[in-house]
């Protein structure tokens, strides 16, 4: 061996005189081997303080000990929560998470499956962009499907028609009938739905919810009272302001997600309105936000960081080959807060 050459398991089995695989065997406990081999090849680990990088342990192992996690939009609260969540499970089970923003851009999804699938990553957790497609385009759906027969991946909050995935999800349409009821227990008959973008499968299982549920109310549906944007709060802020130019101003208003009801409110209280005498405001996802705006915001929460650690185990348990039910779905809680009240 060269003095100042990087020490390598190679170099460690040819002075031992073992294999390679018996090498690999003491390092990695995956076999016995005879003890005066393991102390004269740990001997020699010491003296020259070899430590195997990743990649030789990833060729030794077959994994990578990284799994990665596509998001749409880092910037909306929901997906940092969820990650946390997803973070923490990982660290405990020994995974180094990769994160991958998409921005909500199809191509760049397709780039980082590629990318991932170089990198050999050991499994994905995929949120938004083309699983949460009320019509995935078939050519999206297949790129996906394709790369899971390769790599093990969870879906959250989504869905691929005939991909067979794990799953793990909240249902959202229970939580839109929750968030509907509340509204309706406490008087109002003239409730608006903002925010959310119509091709998507989550924001129209919120819509068909909280359509039922006015219409068993004997309430009906008025499709004008339904304003799509998209998730922000700038689509909170233009919806709402369309709202209250109309010449009948809804007593409350069902936003798709917590940043969207932040607009809503700012815009509320823009015009000299208040909260929630003169209009009640629920959102979705329970956030951080939600308990930091004034009035705090009465929300739905999806449980984020449960979702994010059981998509982690889910997903361990696919990489270690164990039994695992195909779908796990969490039901979400009404979580009152200072944003509704009674109708006047």
């Amino acid at each position: 061996m060269k003095m100042n050459s990087p020490i390598t398991i190679y170099d460690i089995a040819k002075e031992a005189e073992v294999s390679v695989t018996t090498v690999s065997r003491v390092l990695n406990g995956t076999a016995p081997v005879k003890g005066s081999t393991r102390a004269k090849i740990m001997s020699i680990i010491e003296k020259h303080q070899f430590q195997p990088n990743a990649i030789a342990r990833s060729l030794l192992k077959k994994q990578t000990g990284t799994i990665a996690i596509i998001l749409p939009d880092i910037t909306n609260p929901f997906f940092p929560e969820v990650f946390w969540g997803a973070e923490n499970e990982a660290r405990d089970k020994g995974y180094t998470l990769f994160l991958c923003d998409t921005a909500g851009d199809y191509s760049r999804e397709s780039q980082y499956l590629s990318v991932l699938r170089e990198r050999r990553v050991d499994g994905i957790i995929y949120m938004g962009g083309r699983i949460n497609l009320s019509q995935c385009p078939p050519e999206l759906a297949q790129e996906i499907i394709d790369l899971s027969k390769r790599v093990p991946i969870v879906l959250v909050n989504g869905n691929v028609p005939k991909g067979g995935f794990h799953r793990v999800y909240t249902d959202e349409a229970l939580g839109a009938e929750l968030a509907t009821q509340h509204l309706l227990d406490l008087g109002h008959r003239d409730i608006a739905f903002i925010g959310g973008l119509k091709e998507m499968s989550t924001t129209m299982s919120k819509v068909k919810a909280y359509r039922r549920k006015l219409e068993q109310s004997g309430i009906p549906y008025r499709a004008e009272r339904v304003l799509y944007g998209d998730y922000s709060i700038a689509a909170g802020k233009e919806l709402m302001s369309r709202l209250l130019e109309g010449e009948e101003q809804p007593t409350a208003v069902f936003c798709v997600n917590d940043y969207t009801a932040v607009g809503a409110i700012k815009v509320i209280i823009e015009h000299g309105l208040r909260i929630p005498e003169d209009i009640s405001v629920i959102g979705f996802d329970d956030t951080p936000l939600a308990a930091a705006v004034i009035p705090e915001l009465t929300t739905v929460s999806q449980h984020t960081h449960q979702l994010g650690k059981l998509s982690v185990e889910v997903l361990h348990r696919i990489i270690t080959k164990e039994q695992m039910t195909k779908r796990i779905v969490l039901t979400p809680e009404l979580v009152e807060r200072k944003s509704t009240g009674p109708v006047r």
